[in-house]
């Protein structure tokens, strides 16, 4: 029965192999709908896998269940076939080779890295050539469909990140696997999602495995290096929730030891979010969100910036208006809670039995 089963898996699989492969023959002999075929390739790999075929991947010898990038019980078909070109390798060289040809496509990358982020740091490759070659691609792919995951405000593609992050990053063994430009091109890549991801508790063990950077006498160590990418990717936000999101977690920087001109250029992007306008045209919740992380990271100065940053608000009449509103708004929600707050403490001690 399990014989049955296993083979009923594998059977499964190698079909999934045979339509992908299928289709990337298809790009490759149609320029015109090159682009269309390996977005709807992209698109169908990164489904999440229906109940049947997830009971017939389930049902054979793989150990899908218990991988780690199985997160939240989400498995999608690029989870099963990455583990299973990494368990049948020559599966996967037909598809591969087909990749490399069109390398310069769109999406190319994307798919590159779905299928083959494991089978690249445990398949043995001798060519440096070749192994910087998909390392790159790998990075590429990855920034790639985390942006996707950034704009639609989706965690679809978290057991990737988790991979490159827990099993390779984390892990030297792996990690030396690939040339030490690509190893510094990933940890630039980690830094900039690693809040997105929920990530924050991994950050200490994350940046003591920092490589080797050549400007790092200029820029400074390892702290420096990733609060500056984690300051390049703020300014290039523009998702409200996401960019929420990544200033409530900037919190866990405090404390740190940083360079002046590392701090000095988290304090200017941080204080870029506070008012309203250009250049970065923040909505209220996310000015709130970027002075309680900058008063929490640099207390020091906290009044005299607000004093600063109303006097300028009065320097533009046509937000007043709104701000008085919101003022308003605010004084009367303040005072509805204290309200009923004094309202259910006297009803407890109205209900509570008296003592003789």
């Amino acid at each position: 029965m399990a014989q049955a089963s296993t083979s009923r898996s594998s059977a499964y699989l190698t079909a999934l192999t045979q339509e992908i492969e299928k289709k990337l023959q298809r790009a490759l002999a149609s320029q015109s709908q090159r682009r269309s075929l390996l977005q709807e390739l992209f698109a169908d790999i990164a489904l999440e896998v229906d109940d049947r075929a997830k009971d017939i991947i389930l049902s054979g010898s793989h150990d899908v269940t218990s991988r780690k990038d199985v997160i939240q019980s989400q498995l999608c078909f690029y989870n099963v076939l990455a583990d299973h070109f990494v368990s049948v390798p020559d599966n996967g060289k037909p598809i591969l080779d087909l990749i490399v040809q069109l390398w310069s496509q769109p999406f190319a990358s994307h798919i590159f890295s779905l299928l083959f982020h494991k089978w690249l740091f445990e398949v043995q490759l001798d060519n440096s050539e070749v192994l910087l070659r998909y390392s790159s691609a790998l990075v590429q792919g990855a920034t790639n469909v985390f942006w996707i995951d950034i704009q639609t405000n989706t965690r679809r593609f978290q057991s990737l990140f988790h991979y490159l992050l827990e099993e390779v990053a984390l892990d030297p063994t792996r990690l030396r696997k690939i040339a030490l430009q690509a190893q510094q091109d990933l940890f630039l890549l980690l830094s900039r999602f690693i809040f997105f991801y929920n990530l924050v508790d991994k950050l200490e063990s994350f940046l003591k495995q920092f490589p080797p950077f050549p400007n790092a006498f200029l820029v400074g160590g390892p702290a420096d290096i990733f609060v500056i990418e984690l300051a390049d990717q703020l300014q290039k936000l523009k998702v409200e929730p996401v960019l929420i999101h990544y200033l409530s977690e900037v919190k866990a920087l405090q404390g740190w030891e940083l360079r002046m001109t590392t701090s000095t250029r988290l304090k200017a992007c941080l204080y870029s979010f506070t008012s309203p306008g250009g250049p970065m045209y923040p909505t209220r919740a996310v000015r709130h969100a970027a002075w309680d992380a900058l008063d929490l990271l640099f207390p020091v100065g906290r009044y005299p910036r607000h004093l600063i940053s109303l006097f300028f608000r009065l320097l533009y009449p046509w937000y007043w208006p709104a701000s008085c509103w919101n003022f308003v708004v605010s004084c009367i929600t303040a005072v509805f809670y204290s309200l009923l707050g004094i309202i259910f403490s006297s009803w407890q001690k109205v209900r509570e039995p008296k003592k003789f």
